[in-house]
């Protein structure tokens, strides 16, 4: 199906988009200073299920459309960008409120807020410009044409960047959560930490908004 030089040089490829810290990363990073740990994981556990559903689309010919049409293309990226403004606004209003968050125990949050925060991971994910762009652009010179089943080799090659990006986010969540949790011990430190959590994400929104391709 998918030879091995393919996958290789595939997750290679792969690899270095991702490290490169793009609208997912900044956002659990955003999410873990504004509300922690566990909601950082959760996040990127979302960012992951948005993003394969790119490589769906892709696979079924959706994400060719998206980037042919300057039109469509912009819908997704305002879309995400005013998402992502949204939630900074709302982590910076209730910066106040994140002492009692953090030290109440995470069994007594109620399950509602992890599926709410994978939703949102989800739909930063989908609407992500540069996840876009990679799968719509970059997955499809991956595929071996004369080898067939071409969606079903896009779905497998799909899961390498998935699971590249699952780590990483995940790991960029835990690094930045640690770091909230020694300004969790001032009500004031953790109050700058949760505005400066939700200015990430204001800026972020900003940013995807503003760059991008011209036509």
């Amino acid at each position: 199906m998918v030879s091995t030089d393919r996958l290789l040089a595939f997750a290679a490829m792969s690899l270095l988009v991702v490290l490169i810290p793009g609208p997912s990363v900044l956002f659990v990073i955003g999410r873990a200073l504004a509300h922690g740990r566990r909601t950082a994981v959760a996040t990127a556990i979302g960012n992951v299920f948005g993003s394969y559903a790119l490589v769906i689309a892709v696979a079924v010919g959706i994400g060719s459309l998206v980037e042919r049409s300057a039109a469509i293309y912009l819908a997704v990226k305002l879309a995400g960008a005013a998402y992502l403004v949204f939630l900074g606004v709302q982590a910076f209003r209730h910066r106040g409120e994140l002492r009692t968050s953090a030290a109440e125990p995470a069994s007594a949050r109620p399950a509602r807020g992890d599926l709410r925060t994978v939703l949102d991971g989800a739909l930063v994910g989908i609407t992500n410009p540069k996840g876009v762009v990679f799968f719509a652009a970059v997955l499809p010179q991956f595929v071996d044409q004369s080898a067939g089943r071409v969606p079903l080799q896009m779905l497998v090659l799909g899961l390498i960047p998935i699971m590249i990006g699952l780590i990483t986010d995940t790991a960029w969540g835990l690094t930045a959560s640690a770091t909230r949790t020694w300004f969790a011990r001032s009500d004031r430190r953790l109050s700058l930490i949760g505005g400066a959590g939700g200015f990430t994400m204001i800026g972020l929104g900003v940013t995807v908004a503003v760059t991008g391709r011209a036509d």
